[in-house]
């Protein structure tokens, strides 16, 4: 285990819209406001979305394992934001549900708004994190300084 301590910053209020690109829109917003480091808890529906559920097996690298819907789904998750390099990496996990449907994974591509989101950004301050590729994983990790 690594870890590193922060403090609270500023908290943004958001309300996403019908049709847009909730990923997209989310990081637009973090480069708007220069946001190095937070959490995004959000809630409401999507139109339209492609989830990684899991891995197709339990190897390392791994293989994500792909699940999409096109059916309108009420939607409540948690989230990180980090950068790499130049660009913010949000990484995004979300309950996806309609009737007794429902996906437990992460929103990775176009996720398509169905009337809205409403989010609150957490922003942390003094984060000495960022996203670093890791050759074993594969994944971006969270690379913690001192």
């Amino acid at each position: 285990m690594k870890y590193t301590q922060c403090r609270m910053g500023r908290v943004f209020v958001v309300r996403f819209d019908h049709g847009e690109d909730f990923l997209k829109e989310l990081t637009g917003l973090i480069k708007r406001e220069d946001v190095r480091a937070g959490i995004i808890h959000f809630l409401g529906a999507l139109e339209e979305a492609e989830v990684v559920v899991g891995p197709e097996r339990p190897v390392v690298p791994p293989t994500p394992m792909w699940r999409g819907f096109q059916d309108g789904r009420e939607v409540v998750g948690l989230g990180t934001i980090f950068w790499k390099d130049n660009e913010p990496k949000v990484h995004v996990h979300s309950t996806i549900g309609r009737e007794e449907k429902l996906l437990l994974g992460c929103i990775r591509k176009e996720a398509k708004i169905y009337l809205t989101i409403e989010a609150v950004i957490l922003e942390l301050e003094g984060a000495m994190v960022k996203r670093q590729l890791d050759e074993k994983t594969k994944l971006d990790l969270l690379e913690l300084g001192s």
